[in-house]
């Protein structure tokens, strides 16, 4: 599983899945969207929020076939 960090709001998501949002002192919030690998995360509510990779996707879209 990826190290967790907090990305803001506009950075391309390193990987498919759920990114929970996290308030600007640090707080999970309870929101969540659902992001693609490689797309730009949505705005946030407020500004000082980021995002945090929550629960990865697991259907192996987006990897490479052998």
């Amino acid at each position: 599983m990826p190290k967790k960090e907090v990305l803001p709001p506009g950075a391309k998501a390193p990987y498919s899945g759920e990114y929970e949002v996290i308030s600007p002192r640090g707080g999970h919030t309870g929101t969540e969207r659902t992001v693609v690998r490689g797309k730009p995360l949505p705005p946030t509510e407020k500004p000082g929020m980021g995002y945090e990779l929550d629960r990865p996707a697991h259907n192996g879209a987006g990897r490479r076939r052998k």
